[in-house]
C-alpha cells in the first residue's frame, strides 16, 4: 500500500500492476484514479469514487448479459439471486485480493496504519478498475476483463446456491455448540403481492445476525442462516445487502 502524496506522479510499479491485472493502459493516469482511496486524494474528485460509480453499472450489465447466456434454463429469479451474489462487495473484495492489488492501492496515511484493508475499499477498486479500462480501451476490453475475473465466480455462485441447506447446518450447529434452536425473525418486506421481498434475521438467543433479502421467506431464512453460520465463525456475513434484490430496492 502506498501511502499518499501530492506530486501527481504516476506510481513507479504501474508496470507491476499492469501484469497482474493483464491490462496495459495508453492512458496511465486512469489506474492511478483507479487505485486511489477517498483518503489518499487531495480531493474527492480526484479519487476513484466516480470510477466506481462507472464500473458498478458496467459490471452489473456484463455479469447480467453473462448469467442470462450460461444460464438459459433459469427464471429470473434464479439470475437475480445469483447477480446478487456475482456483484457483491464480497465478490468484488475477493477479486481484487485474488488479483493482489493490495500492494497497489494509494491510501492516506491512516489508513495504511490497519492491518488489513476493508472489503470496502477493496471492492470499489475492482469497480474502478473495471470503469478505467472501459474509459482506456473500450467496451469490448472491459468485458473481457470483467469475464475473466468475475467467470469462476459465477460458477461458484451457482454451485453455491444448488443443495445446501444452511437451516439444517445452523440449526445443527446451535444445538451442538449453545444447546438451543434457532429463531427466524421477519423484519421487512417490500414489493407487490405478486413479486414480494423478505428481510429476515437469524436469532440465536438473544443474539441476532446480520437480516438477509430473499425472493420468498423459504429463501430469505436460508441466507439469514448462510449469515448466521458466517457470524458464529466470525467471518463476514455472505448475503449482507442494504436492500431487496431485484427491482424492488437497492442492492
Amino acid at each position: 500500500m502506498a501511502a499518499a502524496d501530492t506530486s501527481n506522479e504516476v506510481p513507479v510499479n504501474s508496470e507491476a500492476c499492469e501484469e497482474r491485472i493483464g491490462y496495459t493502459f495508453t492512458n496511465r493516469a486512469l489506474l492511478e484514479s483507479a487505485l486511489t482511496h477517498a483518503s489518499g486524494a487531495e480531493n474527492r474528485l480526484a479519487s476513484n469514487e466516480r470510477m466506481e460509480f462507472l464500473g458498478d453499472a458496467i459490471l452489473g450489465a456484463v455479469v447480467c448479459e453473462r448469467l442470462f447466456r450460461d444460464f438459459p434454463e433459469h427464471l429470473e429469479g434464479e439470475l437475480t439471486r445469483l447477480k446478487s451474489i456475482v456483484v457483491s462487495r464480497q465478490t468484488c473484495a475477493k477479486v481484487t485480493g485474488l488479483l493482489g492489488l493490495e500492494e497497489f492501492l494509494i491510501l492516506g496515511k491512516g489508513m495504511t496504519t490497519h492491518p488489513e484493508v476493508p472489503s470496502s475499499v477493496l471492492a470499489a477498486v475492482f469497480e474502478a478498475l473495471v470503469a478505467a479500462i472501459f474509459l482506456d480501451g473500450g467496451q469490448e476490453v472491459a468485458k473481457d476483463f470483467v469475464e475473466r475475473c468475475i467467470g469462476p465466480e459465477i460458477k461458484l455462485a451457482d454451485a453455491g446456491e444448488m443443495g445446501r441447506n444452511y437451516k439444517s447446518q445452523l440449526q445443527q450447529l446451535a444445538q451442538r455448540e449453545h444447546g438451543v434452536t434457532p429463531n427466524y425473525r421477519l423484519l421487512d418486506e417490500k414489493g407487490p403481492d405478486h413479486n414480494k421481498c423478505f428481510q429476515v434475521a437469524a436469532e440465536i438467543g438473544d443474539k441476532q445476525f446480520t437480516p438477509a433479502w430473499g425472493m420468498s421467506k423459504k429463501e430469505s431464512e436460508q441466507r439469514a442462516a448462510a449469515n448466521a453460520i458466517h457470524g458464529l465463525k466470525g467471518e463476514q456475513a455472505p448475503f449482507d445487502m442494504d436492500g431487496p434484490p431485484g427491482g424492488n430496492g437497492d442492492e
